[in-house]
């Protein structure tokens, strides 16, 4: 695994926190694992219980912008929306970003149920690709 990984969305509230507790309980400590958005959002409450579905803790998590992050010291940057993309490409070296387009899941209508159920499919979909992209035994 990078030694260094920031996950980018566009408010910080739900894809790329959800993603850097994934990969952080999956990696262990030693592992540097940050996120940031476009611009900075508030916390968003079914990231916390979905995350706990699966045992994972946001730990000490606050929502941040990109500009409050030195994304110099990341080894990859992994942009999760195609404004997070854009918005890193002007910043880092294109060698050192990916893009994982993964969709916003509090914009799906209906009830608390549909909400968590699309939810869970983010949760999911990002457990799937950091475990291709970061496998247990590169911890």
């Amino acid at each position: 695994m990078a030694r260094k990984v920031l996950f980018v969305c566009n408010m910080n509230s739900v894809r790329s926190p959800m993603a850097a507790a994934i990969l952080a309980n999956e990696a262990g400590p030693d592992a540097a694992v940050d996120s940031a958005g476009v611009h900075e959002g508030g916390a968003d409450p079914f990231v916390a219980s979905v995350l706990d579905e699966i045992g994972v803790s946001l730990g000490d998590y606050e929502p941040k912008a990109l500009s409050d992050v030195d994304v110099s010291l990341f080894d990859v940057v992994i942009a999760l929306t195609p404004e997070a993309a854009a918005e890193a490409r002007r910043l880092i070296p294109a060698d050192r970003l990916e893009f994982w387009p993964i969709e916003n899941p509090s914009e799906e209508r209906g009830g608390d149920e549909a909400l968590f159920s699309a939810y869970r499919a983010v949760r999911d979909e990002l457990a799937a690709r950091i475990r291709a992209r970061f496998p247990a035994g590169h911890k």
